[in-house]
């Protein structure tokens, strides 16, 4: 039996040859799967294919791959050229950088210019299939990062992937959700001299200014006056629906988590609810190439996006009082050639600036002292729990293990091709309750006290704890190995951990990755919270309706179903055996005055250094209560604004 895999073509022509390759081995590969699917549909299914792949794809006229055509070869600097020179250069074309690129460059008297390591995601299969997200890891497509060894954790070196592709992580997170308004409060006492526009009340626009909410019919409740409807980013309960994750939020409400209609409002997160998502009315997902480098803004003969350009340093002019980035240098490939652009105004990215101690150590001389820079890691992490489920529904031939996997697999796929709908269209993580560690109706009398741990919410409503459910099974990451049965799984999400890590370099080497040390479960609050969780886990899972369809007798140890009778020193083993990352890591370049520990004040600019702007999830000043691509696309809908008015203010623009 040939391995069902789904071709990631890169372009028309590899799209055309590993489909063709794709229909030929899935129907004449195994002869008991041929007569189900049958030639004919194989073909119809590479035509949809095909028509999924090239639907929606960009005029390249801003693309640009040859660098040559971008920049000058370092050492032949002193050749004059009209063409390396930028008003704004932007390093990385993640989630924040299309963003940036879209709003900056609809003036057309900025000259912008866009460098990604990787290219387009828009001829990425499995980045459009909702579902197809975890065949993108391990790939071409992704850093594959992983964490220095966790003492905490049993010793585990943990995956941190990170998309390598316009549109950054996106294409792995289709969860569409704000965060608690009192987190953008906290921001505001925080973040330094100015910050008080960052507050919920200010910021909540940068939001509405994205989004395009889609009322859905199935999911009444939602106030549309909350919500924006003319942005680009289509948002909305689309998607595929399980019934795990209708009896999860019963389950939910039976144990004293209220019911919502919608998570993203001012009244605050708590509760249980269906996760609103980046998936729109034709079951794409939406990231933010696709949704703001459409053709007629790749159109702007103002805007340069150079795709498979990895920067290697920025340029810093050190003649006056305080050093101006002044340019960037950037490199296809490790071994490849250096290339340099010029910026006349601003160079936004995490620059190499950082502490004095840390530059010294790998003989990198000092530009600016910024003792914050890498410092203060924080992430979300998560302890997944599969469970042995009856009702036949669940997703696990998303990770095919026998024949009936991969023709369920198929079957679901065709519909997709055909209709844009079916499980593939899952967010996976299709609902989930959000709730504090110290509520008295959730936890009392139903459980035995629990050590007195600090409060590290950002306000009085605002969780510290969140648990979804998905409609297929799985531990560490997806690589935990689990028996070949039917299952689901619950998910316990620590919202505000007080433990903090770092991100630092190996070498001066630009391609080499980065030392990443979350520090999890450092502190015995992560710890006690977490726990906390894990007996809100073992009630919901003893709660019908969820309950009902639920293999009790299930005795493998790999699943969760034991985990209600288990003691509590088999939990805090469960626990530090079972954490893996959210994949949010955030503010290790975070918004804070400088004697704070702080890298950018409250305009984003990095402290002691002009012209260079930092612009992503690292200027957090803290970790929000929730999932963190919608903040970072309001973060960088502000940016673009902010970056205007003081381009206007020394009368650089019109």
């Amino acid at each position: 039996m040939t391995s069902l895999k789904l071709p990631i073509p890169v372009s028309g022509a590899e799209a055309l040859s590993s489909l063709a390759s794709f229909v030929i081995d899935y129907v004449g590969g195994d002869s008991h799967l041929s007569r189900r699917v049958g030639l004919g549909a194989a073909v119809t299914l590479l035509a949809l294919v095909l028509r999924v792949i090239t639907s929606g794809r960009p005029k390249r006229s801003a693309i640009q791959r040859d660098p040559r055509k971008i920049g000058k070869v370092v050492g032949e600097l002193d050749t004059e050229v009209d063409f390396d020179e930028y008003d704004i250069v932007i390093v990385g074309g993640g989630t924040a950088g299309c963003v940036l690129a879209s709003r900056l460059s609809e003036n057309r008297n900025l000259r912008v210019l866009l460098l990604e390591a990787g290219d387009s995601s828009l001829n990425v299969l499995y980045s459009k299939i909702p579902a197809g997200f975890s065949s993108i890891l391990e790939t071409s497509r992704v850093f594959n990062l992983y964490t220095m060894l966790q003492q905490n954790t049993g010793g585990r070196r943990h995956f941190w992937p990170r998309a390598k592709m316009l549109g950054g992580c996106e294409p792995n997170n289709s969860l569409f959700h704000y965060g608690n308004p009192s987190d953008y409060d906290e921001w505001a006492r925080l973040g330094g001299e100015g910050a008080d526009a960052w507050a919920y009340k200010d910021f909540h626009k940068y939001f509405l200014r994205f989004e395009k909410f889609v009322p859905n019919r199935s999911h009444p409740g939602v106030v549309e006056g909350e919500h924006g409807s003319n942005g680009p980013i289509e948002v909305g309960f689309h998607g595929y629906h399980s019934v795990f994750s209708t009896r999860f939020i019963a389950a939910c409400g039976h144990v004293g988590i209220p019911s919502r209609a919608d998570l993203n409002t001012h009244h605050g997160t708590c509760g249980v609810a269906k996760l609103m998502t980046y998936i729109d009315s034709r079951g794409s997902r939406v990231t933010t190439e696709s949704a703001y480098l459409t053709p007629t803004v790749l159109s702007r003969p103002n805007l340069t996006v150079a795709v498979n350009a990895s920067a290697t340093r920025i340029i810093f002019d050190t003649t006056g009082p305080n050093p101006r980035a002044v340019g960037v240098e950037f490199a296809s490939f490790r071994d490849g050639p250096r290339f340099y652009v010029r910026t006349k105004n601003e160079v936004l990215m995490l620059s190499g600036v950082g502490p004095e101690a840390h530059l010294a150590e790998h003989k990198i001389p000092v530009v600016a002292s910024l003792p914050g820079v890498g410092e203060h890691l924080m992430d979300h992490p998560v302890v997944d729990v599969a469970l042995a489920e009856t009702s036949g529904n669940s997703l696990n031939f998303l990770k095919p293990r026998s024949v009936r996997h991969h023709f369920q697999r198929a079957t679901a796929f065709l519909t997709y091709c055909l209709t844009g709908k079916g499980p593939l269209t899952t967010n996976v993580a299709e609902a989930a309750a959000f709730f504090r560690s110290d509520d008295p109706v959730l936890f009392a009398p139903h459980m035995a006290p629990l050590p007195t741990v600090e409060d590290s919410t950002s306000g009085s409503n605002s969780p510290d704890l969140e648990l979804f459910v998905t409609p297929v099974g799985y531990t560490r990451s997806g690589n935990g190995l689990l028996p070949n049965i039917d299952s689901f799984g619950l998910h316990m999400t620590l919202l505000r951990p007080t433990s903090v890590g770092n991100l630092l370099l190996k070498s001066t080497d630009p391609f080499e990755h980065p030392s990443i040390n979350p520090n999890y479960l450092s502190t015995e609050h992560d710890l006690a919270v977490l726990e906390r969780g894990m007996a809100v886990v073992s009630r919901v899972i003893h709660t019908s309706p969820l309950a009902d369809i639920i293999d009790h007798t299930a005795a493998d140890k790999r699943l969760g179903n034991w985990l209600p009778e288990a003691s509590p020193k088999e939990v805090r083993a469960y626990v530090r055996g079972n954490v893996e990352t959210l994949y949010h890591p955030t503010s290790t370049a975070r918004m804070a005055p400088q004697s704070e520990g702080g890298v950018v004040d409250a305009r984003l600019r990095v402290h002691g250094i002009h012209g260079l702007r930092i612009v992503d999830a690292s200027i957090f000043p803290t970790i929000i209560s929730g999932h963190t691509a919608a903040p970072v696309i309001a973060v960088a809908e502000k940016a673009a604004e902010l970056i205007v008015e003081d381009l206007a203010l020394s009368g650089s623009v019109v």
